[in-house]
């Protein structure tokens, strides 16, 4: 059985290191000039060869997200994704998967809020039967009644396991507090997902995939040993005469959600509180002041260098995770939301010493040091990222989605070194209001009476 390459250690990866090292913001080789962009069979297609031998590594989405989700049922779009690897109109699940197998290959599906992701990793010479088996499993589900049971039943299965999970029950109960109803970022509740998926029916799937599934808008990213001229023939002999319109999202309404400042999901026998506190915000990634905002959640709140560790962690000792950041917004307005884990016990006291700690950070601002050291930090880890085939297409697909052209991948760390002390603070206090924020408490909570 062949087996993936091992990913060595580059002059890109050297260099990138070396940047993060210094503090600089010196680009690692020009990215943009060197990804080669066609068009094949109604596919967006972008291919960048690398100094890995051998592996070729894919990244890409399709617009069939649980937004498109039909009215009445939230289940159906993440249904279908977890159809596509059950077998085609030529082969079974267990065929395709000891087709994979035999190669050492992986190939993968999964549904969020906005797109079908696919991820894969295969050998340079096996690129035309990994493509042949995209394109089939795309194209040609079987969508199997007995399949679908099974599906259904692990769903349902994952379903009940995440309603003890108190970091996913905070999340959920977070994002319906702030997002309207209608936007494609506010979840729908455990039980309609369950009930949405008792409903479903092969016929709601293959309904589902027609209307959904198509070349128009979908983009491949492959990074890596790429052969262009290999994989054009290969994608044009899998997917030719594929059709379908495959349409994007409408726009998603906003606004400030009235209702409860602050909610409890109280659920039994857990050791830990799950916290979070924030508010919608009016941006997406690619709106004026987004970077400014979210290199100043990440002064507040990224990592061990962020001021909520410092103090709330290290110093009062209520926590062993908090954190804070610009989150769900690369193609709707997005959120900011500090999330922390505090013991039953020591709730109160995490929540007034997070609250403190923000409004510390909102009323005073971040200093010319704290700028300077972030910078330094965003743009080495970005750097860095971007020294494997899998960091690459990641970034890549990710600049695509949020409405970039590829220079922006060389263009980043210029825009963050840009970025000025008056600009972050300006950015926190126009899109955040202290009035507006929620906080939801997920967990064991002890009551007013101590029991």
């Amino acid at each position: 059985m062949k087996t993936a390459a091992r990913l060595q250690i580059t002059p890109m990866l050297l260099c990138a290191a070396a940047a993060l090292a210094a503090g600089t913001a010196a680009a690692v080789g020009r990215i943009a000039s060197d990804i080669h962009h066609t068009k094949i069979e109604g596919i967006q297609i972008y291919l960048d060869k690398t100094h890995v031998s051998e592996e070729i590594v894919l990244r890409g989405a399709l617009p069939a997200g649980d937004v498109f989700n039909p009215p009445g049922n939230p289940a159906i779009a993440s249904l279908v994704a977890g159809m596509l690897d059950k077998g085609t109109a030529k082969e079974d699940k267990l065929a395709l998967a000891k087709r994979l197998e035999g190669v050492g290959a992986t190939l993968s599906f999964r549904s969020d809020n906005q797109v079908l992701n696919i991820e894969a990793k295969f050998l340079k010479g096996d690129a035309a039967l990994v493509i042949g088996l995209l394109a089939e499993q795309l194209r040609e589900p079987a969508f199997g009644a007995e399949e679908l049971g099974k599906l259904k039943e692990q769903v349902k299965g994952d379903l009940d396991r995440r309603r003890e999970n108190t970091g996913g029950r905070a999340d959920e109960a977070f994002r319906r507090a702030i997002y309207p109803e209608g936007h494609p970022n506010r979840p729908p509740t455990l039980d309609e997902l369950a009930k949405g998926v008792d409903a479903a029916t092969v016929d709601d799937l293959r309904a589902f995939h027609g209307a959904h599934y198509g070349p128009s808008h979908l983009t491949l990213v492959f990074v890596g040993d790429v052969d262009q001229s290999a994989l054009a023939t290969a994608l044009k002999q899998a997917f030719s005469g594929w059709k379908g319109e495959s349409p994007l999202a409408t726009g998603a309404p906003g606004g400030w959600v009235a209702g409860q400042r602050e909610i409890t999901v109280q659920i039994p026998g857990k050791t830990s509180v799950d916290v979070r506190l924030g508010q919608a915000i009016p941006q997406r990634y690619k709106d004026p002041d987004a970077l400014a905002l979210r290199m100043g959640a990440a002064i507040l709140g990224s990592g061990f260098t962020g001021r909520l560790m410092a103090t709330v962690r290290d110093s009062e000792g209520l926590t062993y995770g908090i954190g804070a950041g610009i989150n769900n917004d690369s193609f709707v307005a997005g959120d900011f939301a500090i999330g922390a884990t505090f013991a039953p016990a020591l709730l109160a006291k995490g929540v007034a010493s997070t609250r403190r700690e923000f409004l510390r950070w909102y009323r005073d601002g971040v200093t010319d040091g704290e700028v300077a050291a972030r910078k330094t930090d965003m743009i080495g880890t970005y750097q860095v990222s971007l020294a494997s085939p899998d960091g690459l297409a990641s970034a890549i697909l990710r600049t695509l989605e949020r409405g970039y052209d590829l220079n922006w991948l060389d263009d980043y760390p210029n825009a963050l070194n840009a970025l000025t002390t008056a600009e972050v603070n300006a950015a926190i206090k126009k899109y955040l209001n202290p009035d507006r924020m929620k906080l939801v408490e997920a967990g064991t909570i002890p009551t007013a009476t101590g029991e």
